[in-house]
């Protein structure tokens, strides 16, 4: 009787975590969209701000944190639905799941930034508004020496393959671990963890996590953040190249 209440419970903990995964999975084609909405939004602003709409643009950023705040909280649902998958066990009682999740999405929001006008999305906008009129100049509170670094900001860990040296952006079929977030070529980490028998570390300095090839996927975010850093590049170069002609 033992073994049959284990092996029943040890069912149920797989379904739940199975279900948890596929509701998790389908937040993030949502997220998906969220994102593409707010990197839209940051090019109609620049378009706004080209036509000296100084309003129209501020209404926009208003806009933008709105849509942010939303995409925060979907996004720590989503994480909180997968937590409660993960940590699910039987027990002799019944299951609150209302209140498992609400614990849970009370301890993902307290690790995620309160203040959505500090948000990284935020300042990239706030960025790409200013740069259309003070291209190579620093923003206020900023210094010169900051600009080139901050006109490169965008959400991906590296820009490189670690493996093949490729450009994020130049890589034929573009992965990322779930793990460490770190992107690489398909072909070129596959090759490496089965050379290393399945699991190895991440083969970027210092990264200490390990690495699996069931947890090196194409999620529905990497395309997207590629793309903008595609063209964040361009505009960055442009900026570069302004600030050496001024330098001259």
């Amino acid at each position: 009787m033992a073994s049959t209440s284990n092996s029943n419970s040890t069912g149920v903990s797989e379904r739940i975590k199975s279900a948890a995964t596929i509701m998790n999975s389908e937040n993030q084609s949502l997220l998906a969209e969220l994102r593409k909405s707010l990197i839209m939004m940051k090019e109609i602003g620049v378009d706004l701000e080209r036509d000296n709409q100084s309003r129209m643009v501020k209404e926009l950023e208003n806009s933008v944190v709105e849509l942010l705040g939303t995409y925060e909280k979907c996004s720590n649902f989503s994480s909180a639905i997968q937590s409660v998958g993960n940590i699910y066990e039987p027990q002799e009682e019944l299951t609150d799941f209302e209140k498992l999740l609400d614990n849970e999405v009370a301890k993902v929001s307290e690790n995620s930034s309160s203040n959505l006008h500090n948000h990284s999305i935020i300042r990239q906008f706030r960025e790409a508004i200013w740069n259309v009129h003070h291209a190579g100049q620093p923003m206020p509170g900023e210094e010169q020496e900051d600009v080139v670094m901050t006109s490169t900001q965008c959400n991906l860990l590296n820009v490189t393959c670690p493996l093949s040296g490729k450009p994020v952006t130049e890589l034929a079929e573009p992965v990322r671990s779930t793990e460490c977030k770190h992107v690489y070529e398909k072909v070129a980490i596959m090759q490496y963890l089965k050379s290393k028998r399945s699991r190895a570390q991440c083969p970027v300095a210092a990264c200490p996590k390990m690495l699996q090839p069931e947890k090196v996927i194409s999620d529905p975010f990497l395309p997207i953040e590629i793309d903008e850093l595609r063209k964040t590049s361009k505009h960055s170069v442009r900026i570069q190249d302004f600030t050496e002609v001024d330098a001259d």
